[in-house]
């Protein structure tokens, strides 16, 4: 009997599964650990990665705004603070290694940790050094022809009426606007692209192949080494020039200080800088005004202490222009230049009928500017900076400016580049 009972038991293969389960549990328990592990890798891996990233984008937007780019990366690093490094980050602008290696404009950013986990040290896995590189630059990105310099949330660039504004090249605003750039009515703008600080709202005025850019970088004002007027330029400053209706000038209008130009009749100016001591530029619906390499500056003797007196501009859409900025010298491509200490107070306003020719650039740091196009109204290579610019006529600028010392107006777009 007690033979036969061991027989049956020895033939009894029901706790065998049993017996191997419990066998293989520490293989089964050791790989769903390690495979626990392997995750918490990889998000470490993603973390490090988005945290080099960001970091990299930070150091190029400060070398795009003339910052320190550690300085920038090194905070970014800190206010994530995604996981704990093992080693100090390595920043470097320029970069050493990579497609962007000696470029002054791109910021290289490398992070690495490295951290055992229970079930991997139980296995005799070695903690794997976890890297993460990324590199950003700041990258040239087309060409402005209209750039308004305001920095407040006032809206930037206004299209008013039936303006129609067609360019060659594209508009950009400073302004933090939540809609930066209005264009109301029946107005259409045809530009690549329309850039600015604050937010853009689409809308059926902007006609294709115009792009839009919100949230861009801040342009820097392009014309800010021009040189400011100086106590010289108002030495033996004449009255002010008055030209009548009808009245044609023979001799062509000498440069230098004036107190003020008021041309109804015909003059020519001659090549030079004209400085306006007060009061304005201006040129009436029926005159006929032409002046090649000329650069007119409006400004005051007295700006310092009271900038209300600074001149300002406002030419008649009725006047016929012929008239063209110096391609060398100092003001080299400037037409119209006010004196930065100008109050926002006032508004420049330049017309022109259809026969008019312009060609430079208008510069009004600090106060608005109203530009009326005209149907045939040439104006290859024109150039708006202003603190607010709005248009309310037809503009066509195709922006030829080859050798006219009119310089583009480039920009720039920060981006990951490896």
């Amino acid at each position: 009997m007690f033979g036969g009972s061991m027989g049956r038991l020895l033939r009894d293969r029901t706790g065998n599964v049993l017996m191997m389960a419990a066998a293989s549990m520490p293989i089964l328990i050791g790989a769903a650990g390690l495979a626990t592990d392997t995750v918490q890798w990889t998000l470490w891996k993603r973390q490090v990665q988005r945290q080099a990233d960001s970091a990299a984008l930070a150091g190029a937007y400060a070398v795009a705004q003339g910052f320190s780019a550690s300085d920038s990366a090194t905070s970014d690093i800190n206010r994530l603070s995604l996981i704990t490094l093992s080693q100090t980050p390595t920043i470097e602008n320029a970069p050493t290694a990579g497609a962007f290696a000696g470029n002054a404009n791109a910021v290289r950013v490398v992070l690495q940790t490295t951290r055992e986990l229970p079930f991997s040290k139980i296995l005799g896995v070695k903690a794997p050094v976890i890297f993460g590189e990324a590199t950003a630059a700041v990258l040239a990105e087309g060409d402005y022809c209209v750039v308004s310099l305001e920095k407040t949330s006032a809206v930037g660039i206004t299209l008013q009426g039936n303006a129609t504004v067609d360019l060659g090249c594209g508009i950009a605003t400073n302004s933090r606007a939540s809609n930066a750039v209005t264009a109301g009515g029946s107005s259409k703008v045809t530009a690549t692209p329309v850039a600015a600080v604050g937010g853009l709202t689409s809308s059926t005025n902007y006609v294709s192949p115009t792009t839009l850019m919100p949230y861009s970088l801040p342009l820097s004002d392009p014309y800010a080494g021009l040189p400011a007027p100086t106590s010289a330029n108002f030495t033996g400053c004449n009255n002010k020039y008055s030209v009548q209706p009808n009245q044609v000038v023979a001799q062509p209008l000498q440069p230098g200080c004036y107190k003020g130009l008021d041309i109804k009749g015909t003059l020519t100016l001659a090549p030079g800088t004209y400085f306006i001591d007060g009061g304005s530029f201006s040129v009436g619906s029926q005159a006929i005004l032409s002046g090649s390499r000329v650069t007119i500056i409006l400004t005051s003797r007295n700006a310092s202490t009271n900038a209300s007196q600074i001149a300002s501009v406002d030419i008649n859409g009725g006047a016929k222009l012929n008239l063209s900025a110096p391609d060398s010298g100092a003001y080299s491509g400037v037409l119209f230049y006010q004196d930065r200490l100008a109050l926002d107070s006032g508004t420049n306003k330049i017309n022109g009928n259809a026969d008019s020719v312009l060609q430079g650039a208008f510069y009004f740091p600090s106060q608005a500017m109203e530009f009326s196009g005209t149907s045939g109204m040439q104006t290859k290579c024109v150039k708006m900076v202003s603190r607010r610019v709005t248009f309310i006529g037809n503009s066509q600028i195709v922006n030829e400016c080859d050798n006219t010392g009119v310089n583009p107006i480039p920009a720039s777009r920060v981006r990951l580049v490896g």
